[in-house]
């Protein structure tokens, strides 16, 4: 029941891998350590379970999208191989795009044909609102969100916001 015209996009920093520290604190490792600390940084607790669930509701259609620098993106695409991202998530390698400014992910998006985008800063989804019409703002945020966005604070809450019957395998992705 999934229509071909629906594509997901998601974020990969705080959203993907590991948003918080032990202590519920934001964890920089990722971007201020060591590239071997860095690895260390675990995903979001649920996330590769629920974006291969989602993968298979969008018949594959699922693309992450980040805005990082080239230090950045070479250790983003070491962490998602060093955790095996693509063979726990049945997403292809090549479904990964980075910019260099946050308001170009609407670019990708948009040459993309994405209409459902994850990311946990509020002024991304602003730039993707009017042509990606289903935006869920992820994770804790400090002020409540806007109507025109779904909060998810969890992967347990992006997969009921979006497969509310995921008891159905054949459930296409909410509108």
């Amino acid at each position: 029941m999934t229509t071909h015209h629906d594509i997901l996009g998601i974020d990969i920093g705080r959203v993907i891998i590991g948003p918080v520290d032990d202590s519920g604190g934001a964890d920089t490792s990722f971007l201020s350590g060591t590239p071997e600390r860095a690895m260390q940084t675990p995903p979001a607790p649920g996330a590769f379970a629920a974006i291969a669930r989602l993968a298979g509701a969008f018949d594959g259609a699922v693309w992450l999208v980040s805005k990082c620098g080239p230090r950045v993106q070479a250790k983003t695409r070491r962490w998602l191989d060093h955790w095996q991202f693509w063979t726990a998530t049945r997403i292809a390698p090549d479904h990964l795009r980075f910019c260099l400014e946050r308001r170009d992910k609407a670019l990708h998006c948009h040459e993309l044909g994405v209409t459902h985008f994850i990311d946990d800063r509020l002024d991304v989804l602003e730039h993707l609102r009017g042509f990606v019409p289903c935006l869920y703002l992820f994770g804790h945020q400090r002020a409540p969100a806007p109507r025109w966005v779904t909060p998810v604070v969890t992967w347990p809450a992006v997969l009921a916001a979006m497969l509310p019957d995921s008891a159905d395998s054949a459930v296409a992705p909410h509108r």
